[in-house]
């Protein structure tokens, strides 16, 4: 707050809704009704919120949503995770950490839905080894919150089990803050689950009403919003900016860590694309040996026409430090060499990178080349 007001900005605290496409109304705690006119813009920036299933409302003590996993007095003996994805899975290694037993329950055939199996499969190892049972391709049916725990009723082709814990954690995604903000009576359009539809200068389609962050869709990350923000700042501003989200990075906090940058190899193959890859093990990087963290690899996705570098993917130590290398390759439009030549100091975990796309293409010192 110090910063906004340092910048000359006030700060309204209370419930806005748009009376049109350059006025807002505020109701604040107190009941008070203020009216804004804007002479220049209208930023959403309204967020997201958590998922509620149907019969698995969250009461805060013995259903809980990731707002109060982070915020429970002690940690409990067990706990059953609803959702494997990314919040899911830190949330689940937090508190396999902290000696609570976890059973992750995920609806898919995987882990972490959308990133590469090979990347995911390392860090099911830890999980496993950290004594987390995971269901896959498993339902949560119902929930008995009657006794001293939950009985989390579960189902697997067809066959119902019930899972016993003191807390259960409902971890399912989330959902745009777009209701209710008055955003229909002024004609600004939504997508079919509700994020407001803006363009690459976060324009939507009603003039002066501009949009930013997780309430235009995914991915949800905090540094796409800061700089969507940023962005959109200046477009209004009347600066030529637009986004450009090709290699947009991510970073999932698990142990080991996983970061993505641009295309997956998945991803790319369902795209048609024809492609190359690389890999280096960190079990080859002496950086990781001294530090004794040596699961995992870097792996370098390139196109196998041009060799432009389309992605990213790590898993292992400091992964969320290292994908920034690659995530400026991308918006650079580099090719593999580039990075295949640039000099990496020595000995450091950074270098792995370097090593993946000479991998990529063929020029690898260090591990064997693909035959």
């Amino acid at each position: 707050s110090s910063l906004v007001k340092g910048n000359g900005a006030d700060i309204v605290i209370g419930e806005a809704t748009l009376t049109g496409p350059r006025s807002v109304k505020v109701v604040t705690a107190a009941g008070e009704t203020l009216t804004y006119d804007a002479t220049k813009a209208i930023v959403v920036a309204t967020g997201t919120q958590v998922i509620r299933i149907p019969g698995f409302e969250p009461d805060g003590e013995k259903i809980i949503t990731a707002r109060e996993a982070v915020s429970l007095q002690s940690a409990p003996k067990s706990m059953c995770i609803i959702g494997g994805g990314v919040i899911g899975l830190e949330l689940g290694m937090v508190y396999m950490k902290l000696g609570t037993k976890v059973t992750v329950v995920e609806l898919t055939e995987q882990l972490l839905p959308g990133v590469d199996l090979d990347m995911v499969k390392v860090v099911q190892k830890h999980l496993k080894k950290g004594g987390v049972d995971v269901r896959l391709e498993t339902k949560a049916v119902s929930v008995d919150k009657s006794g001293p725990g939950v009985k989390v009723t579960v189902e697997r082709a067809g066959k119902q089990e019930v899972i016993d814990a003191d807390t259960l954690l409902v971890c399912v995604g989330f959902k745009p803050n777009s209701q209710g903000l008055g955003l229909e009576s002024v004609g600004v359009a939504l997508d079919k689950r509700g994020h407001i539809t803006v363009d690459q200068q976060l324009r939507t389609n009603v003039d002066g009403v501009y949009a930013i962050g997780d309430v235009t869709g995914g991915p949800y990350l905090a540094h796409k919003a800061s700089a969507e923000a940023e962005i959109c700042a200046e477009v209004i501003a009347g600066h030529n900016r637009a986004t450009d989200w090709r290699g947009i990075p991510a970073a999932i906090f698990t142990e080991p860590e996983i970061a993505t940058a641009g295309m997956s190899e998945t991803q790319a193959i369902a795209a048609g694309r024809n492609v190359k890859v690389g890999k280096f093990p960190f079990a080859a990087s002496g950086r990781a040996m001294a530090v004794r963290e040596t699961d995992g690899f870097i792996k370098s996705i390139i196109d196998a026409d041009t060799n432009q570098v389309i992605g990213v993917g790590i898993v292992g130590p400091e992964a969320s430090d290292l994908i920034s290398e690659a995530a400026l390759a991308i918006e650079m439009d580099a090719f593999a060499e580039d990075v295949a030549l640039t000099i990496h100091p020595h000995p450091t975990l950074g270098e792995g990178m370097m090593e993946s796309f000479k991998h990529a293409i063929g020029e690898a010192v260090h591990i064997m080349n693909k035959k």
